[in-house]
């Protein structure tokens, strides 16, 4: 069995960062939201910095407190928004409850949200129109599948999780790249039988080491998307990797999988929405 790893990927989407910084009169600049002091949030929050930065690329982190008003994260929400020196905006979520997060996806300009958050963008990922942002995982997901040379056109692809931030954008990509899409779920009776019918599944459902060698086909590809800690405390998929060798051809690991490739993408999409803003100045 093969182990995609992300740094590969990573480093063919650095290439492209790169090509795309020579075409901008200023680098690009990311602003990261964080509310709280959410762990998880924290080491995303450093990582895609660390990533972003080794691309030449700026960020900047804009920190609130978790029980900040509704009223007053929407005031400095739109301070961000409407500033001409920020290119792209991450907002790392799930935002505390006391904040209405559906108001803030409506809120953020389509052409600064970088994971594809406005209903705007989601639109146009569920459309076909590639102008959009899709979010950053779903986009890993076909950068992983692609850049390792793996056809998708005519393949049938399970998806194992339907999140509007993973499973459904997702399967809307992999469409649109003329794969035959099955989408299951918690629901989908025959769940094993179902996935085994795939020529490449992909698991984001967000349960640790779910998907074992009774799900898979004989070689084919596996995708893990999921990041759980396990019960020894460590980090671990959706997948048990181990548990593939013989059966799948190919698959990614946890950590050092989709992962990095996600931050990757959210470069390329910084990149490509400071040439947009270029662009729309130039034309003025």
């Amino acid at each position: 069995m093969i182990t995609m790893k992300g740094a590969a990927v990573s480093a063919k989407l650095k290439e492209q960062v790169e090509k795309g910084l020579e075409t901008l009169t200023w680098v690009p600049k990311l602003t990261i939201i964080r509310v709280g002091e959410n762990p998880d949030d924290i080491s995303y929050e450093k990582g895609a910095t660390k990533k972003l930065t080794s691309f030449g690329l700026e960020v900047e982190s804009k920190v609130f407190p978790g029980d900040i008003s509704d009223e007053a994260f929407k005031r400095e929400f739109a301070a961000i928004n409407a500033d001409a020196s920020v290119d792209g905006i991450l907002m790392l979520r799930p935002l505390p409850k006391q904040i209405n997060e559906q108001d803030i996806e409506k809120m953020i300009d389509p052409a600064k949200d970088l994971d594809g958050i406005s209903p705007v963008n989601i639109a146009k990922v569920f459309s076909g129109d590639r102008s959009g942002f899709a979010p950053c995982t779903a986009e890993a997901v076909v950068c992983m599948l692609k850049m390792n040379d793996i056809a998708l056109s005519g393949k049938r692809v399970a998806v194992v999780g339907r999140s509007m931030v993973v499973g459904r954008p997702l399967s809307m990509l992999l469409l649109h790249e003329n794969a035959t899409v099955t989408i299951c779920h918690s629901k989908t009776a025959n769940l094993p039988e179902v996935c085994r019918e795939a020529d490449i599944l992909t698991a984001c459902v967000g349960k640790a080491a779910m998907i074992d060698h009774t799900y898979v086909k004989k070689d084919a590809v596996v995708i893990d998307v999921g990041i759980n800690v396990d019960e020894n405390g460590k980090l671990c998929g959706d997948v048990d990797f181990a548990d593939l060798e013989g059966t799948a051809s190919a698959a990614t690991p946890v950590p050092g999988g989709v992962g990095g490739v996600t931050t990757a993408v959210l470069a390329r999409h910084l990149v490509r929405a400071a040439w947009m803003k270029q662009e729309k100045n130039s034309n003025k």
